[in-house]
């Protein structure tokens, strides 16, 4: 037998095996990595296994393996598959992304792709953004927003195009002209939830969908949960936007710790429970982000940081530390002279004349007479708060 036909029977028999092992399934995975697709495909099809069961499967889990597998029909599953634009890619292969390798037993058997991008060269640059369904319009908003920042970098956007925060991440991505991609619980050529069908066309337009399970497959409670894993492990890092306490986006935080991927949270109110699970994260092992630039900062490359966090420069700010110290001693609402300031601010006379003549120039204080007093427009203005400050209010 060719490598090329090697290949070719070891994508039948995985697509095939699509339909017989469930996402997640550690004990299948482990006979898959044991006796290889094809090996593992010929025994559950085979009429006469014989005596030989493989070791430490039940009889009742590999009854059901046989019963799935005979039903199962993968080159009409590829077949399909291809008439709808969907290709199906399995470990091995060039556009396997290898960081998928990382759950062991428990990684997919093979990935169907709706789509034209190479899944493994964005995998490479990706962040997931997953939150409450259920979510606030701030939780749409920061969605939204941080996803949008995060194309417009070069960084892929993956969620699982359920409603809420993970919507309006893919949203904001395609707004923005950039790069999503949506991993489903189901088969990739089905629309769900229904109300996104609109939404998974564009993705697939302009980026991936993708999925364990083969065509025309419908999702179960189950399977959104192991879907989180796939999440959590093609990504460099996850983002829990709103979430409580049960939320299944803590699933996929704890998946992406637990891998060694990074884990954030967006904060909310300190009031609200669609937050409270995204603030026991932060309480532990995520850092807290607040906009694309900080996620970069820590999946990004050395030297990708995040701008320094500080308010606005005011005037006084550029002052030096004598300079600040005669202007907080000035009065807002009369003139003194300059001794009165020197004692105020603990300066010798000379020096606070000095000082003076120096902050006249700049425009902070106005001379009346033989007296110093703050300008008026200061003085009715920011200035005030030098009084207030000099009051200790």
């Amino acid at each position: 037998m060719t490598g090329e036909t090697e290949a070719q029977a070891e994508t039948v028999a995985r697509a095939a095996l699509t339909r017989v092992l469930e996402p997640g399934d550690a004990q299948g995975g482990r006979l898959l990595r044991e006796l290889g697709a094809v090996e593992l495909l010929r025994h559950l099809t085979d009429p006469e296994p014989g005596t030989s069961a493989p070791a430490g499967v039940g009889p009742e889990r590999l009854a059901g393996y046989r019963r799935r597998a005979a039903l199962a029909e993968p080159l009409r599953d590829l077949e399909t598959a291809a008439a709808a634009g969907v290709r199906f890619v399995c470990p091995g292969s060039a556009q396997w992304p290898t960081q998928l390798d990382d759950l062991g037993d428990a990684r997919p058997v093979g990935l169907w792709l709706r789509g034209g991008p190479d899944l493994r060269t964005w995998a490479l640059r990706s962040v997931a953004v997953v939150g409450a369904r259920a979510c606030t319009p701030y939780g749409a908003h920061m969605a939204q927003t941080l996803a949008a920042g995060l194309a417009e970098r070069g960084w892929v956007v993956v969620s699982g195009a359920a409603y809420g925060i993970d919507g309006s991440a893919h949203r904001g991505a395609l707004a923005s002209g950039g790069a999503t991609a949506a991993v489903l619980a189901c088969g990739v050529d089905v629309a769900y939830p229904k109300g996104h069908a609109g939404l998974l066309g564009r993705i697939a337009g302009q980026g991936l969908i993708l999925g364990e399970l083969p065509p025309g497959s419908h999702p179960t409670p189950s399977r959104f949960v192991l879907r989180n894993r796939v999440i959590a492990a093609l990504t460099r890092g996850t983002v829990v936007i709103e979430a409580a306490h049960r939320s299944g986006s803590l699933v996929t935080a704890r998946r992406a710790q637990a891998l060694g991927r990074f884990t954030m949270g967006t904060p909310g109110p300190a009031t609200s429970g669609l937050s409270a699970g995204v603030h026991e994260l932060l309480r532990g092992e995520a850092v807290l982000v607040t906009d694309a630039a900080e996620v970069i900062e820590l999946v990004g490359g050395m030297g990708e940081l995040a701008p320094e966090r500080r308010g606005p420069v005011l005037a006084r700010d550029l002052l030096d530390p004598g300079a600040s110290r005669v202007l907080e001693a000035l009065p807002a609402d009369r003139p003194v002279p300059a001794e009165e300031v020197a004692v105020a601010a603990g300066a010798g006379t000379d020096e606070v004349i000095g000082r003076l003549y120096e902050l006249h120039s700049l425009g902070f204080v106005e001379r009346q007479g033989d007296g110093w007093r703050l300008t008026m427009r200061r003085s009715r203005g920011g200035a005030q708060t030098d009084a207030t400050r000099r009051g200790g209010h």
